[in-house]
C-alpha cells in the first residue's frame, strides 16, 4: 500500500456502470475516485484537472472510443496510465488496445477484488490482461480486414445499402461490391450480415 491513494479516473457512457465501479473501488484504502467522466473526449481534460493515477476506461463511449482514449493518454498525459475495463471482451479490442498504449484490458464481470488488484498493478508499471481473452486473441489473430474493408463493413452494420454504403465512402458501388466480396472471404461469412456479425464479435470493426 502506497503512503497516498492511488487517484482513479472513471470513463463509461453509463452512469449506473460509473457509479457502482466507483463504490466498489472507493471501498479500498488504497484506492480514490476523483472524476467521472460519461464521454471519451473529456478523460483528458478530466485526468490533467484531477491529477489521476489510472484511467479506467470503457471502449465504446461516444466522443472518443476507451482504445482512442488510451494512445491519447500515453502520447499526451502518459503520468496516468489506462486500463481498459469493459463488456466486449473481444480479442480485436484487446489488441489494438494495447498496441495502443493501454495497460491492461479486463472484463465488467471481474471480481472486485481482482479489479482492484488490476489497478495497483497497472499503477505500478505492470500489464494485467484478462487470461481467458489472451488466449482467445492469440486463437483468433490480427484482423484480416484493410482499413476500406472495414469501413464498408461499418457501412453495411448501419444498414446500408450498396448505394448508401458508395456515397458515404466516395467509392463506386462495382468498388463496394468487390470490397464486401473480400470482406466476406476473409471472414468466412456467407453473407454481408454473417460478415458483419464475425467482425463485431472479433473487434475488427472499431476504427
Amino acid at each position: 500500500m502506497t503512503d497516498q491513494p492511488i487517484r482513479l479516473l472513471l470513463a463509461d457512457d453509463q452512469a449506473l456502470v460509473r457509479g457502482a465501479l466507483a463504490a466498489l473501488l472507493d471501498l479500498e484504502p488504497d484506492l480514490t475516485v476523483v472524476a467521472q467522466v460519461g464521454r471519451g473526449d473529456e478523460v483528458l481534460h478530466a485526468a490533467r484537472e484531477h491529477e489521476a493515477d489510472v484511467a479506467l476506461l470503457d471502449v465504446e463511449m461516444p466522443g472518443l472510443d476507451g482504445i482512442a482514449v488510451a494512445a491519447e493518454l500515453k502520447q499526451r498525459y502518459p503520468a496516468c496510465r489506462s486500463l481498459i475495463v469493459t463488456t466486449f471482451g473481444r480479442p480485436g479490442y484487446l489488441r489494438r488496445a494495447l498496441d495502443a498504449g493501454a495497460s491492461g484490458f479486463v472484463v465488467k464481470d471481474t471480481p472486485a477484488e481482482q479489479l482492484a488488484d488490476a489497478v495497483r498493478r497497472v499503477h505500478r508499471g505492470l500489464r494485467v490482461v484478462d487470461p481467458d481473452l489472451a488466449v482467445e486473441s492469440l486463437a483468433v489473430g490480427t484482423s484480416p480486414l484493410t482499413d476500406r474493408e472495414r469501413d464498408v463493413l461499418v457501412c453495411a452494420a448501419a444498414g446500408g445499402t450498396v448505394a448508401d454504403i458508395a456515397r458515404d465512402t466516395f467509392l463506386s458501388e462495382g468498388t463496394v461490391r468487390n470490397y464486401l466480396s473480400s470482406a466476406m472471404g476473409k471472414t468466412g461469412g456467407r453473407t454481408r450480415a454473417e460478415a458483419v456479425r464475425i467482425a463485431q464479435e472479433n473487434g475488427w470493426l472499431l476504427a
